[in-house]
């Protein structure tokens, strides 16, 4: 069984389920179940959150995806054919996004997420790795070779218990799904087909990877114990850098102007050389912020999972804390048409007016 952050990243129910229980007591897998329709579905656990275009898009418990058309005013249900819980959600272009979540579960959508196909799950995903990382002791690298194999080995007896926790496309063909205990999988033809990237990733504990973002021309994956790397291009390797930080992180923004990571105690952490050196940014709060996003403007905002929000606009060198009417548990934000925030978290989603 796995509990992912509890309260903290609100992301995860209090046990992770891979079955449910249908009426005549079977157990019936819920990647074989397409997510019940609720009129309540937009009060309910909401984890994750994107821009479609002008449509916004939410993700969350037993497979619901929502979609708003208005900045957050009022939502639809699409069509999923899972019941998983759904964690993270990406669109590198108003038509064509992917969503992950519990059970490995990967889904994909061309059209603008009024429905959704499944494309993988932890299930198939084990016999990805297990094909990636034969047992070979003929390697050049027999140690490195067999070190893989246990891992490739480890996660398809664990079937589908791994979530993924967070999905990042470059564009519509290029993109990641990261997850619990290191796993990681790259597609470069729109998830016809997924690559196990154990081997490219310098992160030899397995430690969980929580966010992939894009920051100017750099990839960053943040995760457990200041874990933060950065794609390098011409290795093709995810490699670790060095931070003052050794607390777990929950989220990276940025663009070209600088690079954000964010988590436990309030703890925000700045760079304007690509990663090269971090400089610790006062938030005068200390609990975990679980989600940011930068605006069209350039604003950078961080929200927290007591549901503060702070905002920058000197791209990250100095955040303030935005005032909000009734402030609920964030687990993610995003700027929808007109600047209003749209934010999500346990008691579901909502349009949040822009401060200035």
């Amino acid at each position: 069984m796995y509990r992912l952050l509890s309260l903290i990243l609100v992301l995860a129910t209090a046990t992770h389920a891979v079955a449910v229980v249908a009426a005549d007591n079977a157990s019936v897998d819920v990647l074989d179940v397409p997510a019940a329709r609720s009129a309540l579905a937009p009060r309910t656990l909401l984890n994750g959150l994107a821009r479609a275009g002008d449509r916004v898009i939410a993700v969350g418990q037993r497979g619901h995806v929502l979609y708003s058309d208005d900045a957050g005013a009022n939502w639809q249900q699409a069509d999923v054919p899972v019941s998983s819980d759904l964690v993270a959600v990406s669109f590198p272009s108003p038509s064509m996004g992917w969503a992950v979540g519990h059970d490995g579960v990967i889904l994909h959508t061309n059209n603008a997420g009024a429905t959704w196909s499944h494309q993988l799950d932890g299930h198939r995903a084990g016999a990805l790795l297990l094909a990636a990382y034969p047992e070979d002791a003929s390697a050049k690298d027999a140690e490195r070779a067999a070190a893989l194999h246990d891992q490739a080995k480890h996660f398809a007896e664990q079937g589908a218990e791994n979530p993924f926790l967070d999905v990042w496309f470059a564009d519509e063909h290029d993109g990641f799904a990261i997850g619990a205990f290191g796993l990681i999988l790259h597609t470069a033809d729109a998830g016809e087909t997924w690559q196990p990237w154990l081997h490219a990733v310098d992160n030899p504990g397995g430690l969980h990877l929580y966010a992939i973002r894009a920051a100017g021309p750099d990839v960053y994956i943040v995760g457990e114990q200041g874990l933060v790397l950065r794609l390098d291009r011409d290795s093709g390797r995810l490699e670790k850098l060095q931070l003052p930080y050794q607390g777990t992180l929950f989220g990276v923004i940025g663009d070209a102007r600088s690079v954000v990571v964010f988590g436990l105690r309030g703890t925000v952490l700045r760079s304007v050389d690509r990663g090269a050196s971090w400089q610790a940014i006062a938030t005068g709060l200390q609990v975990g912020m679980t989600g940011g996003t930068v605006g069209a403007d350039g604003r950078y905002v961080i929200v927290s999972q007591a549901g503060h929000v702070l905002a920058s606009d000197d791209a990250g060198a100095t955040f303030a804390l935005q005032p909000v009417q009734q402030p609920q548990p964030a687990a993610a934000v995003v700027v929808a048409n007109g600047g209003a925030l749209v934010v999500a978290g346990p008691r579901g989603v909502r349009a949040v007016p822009a401060a200035h």
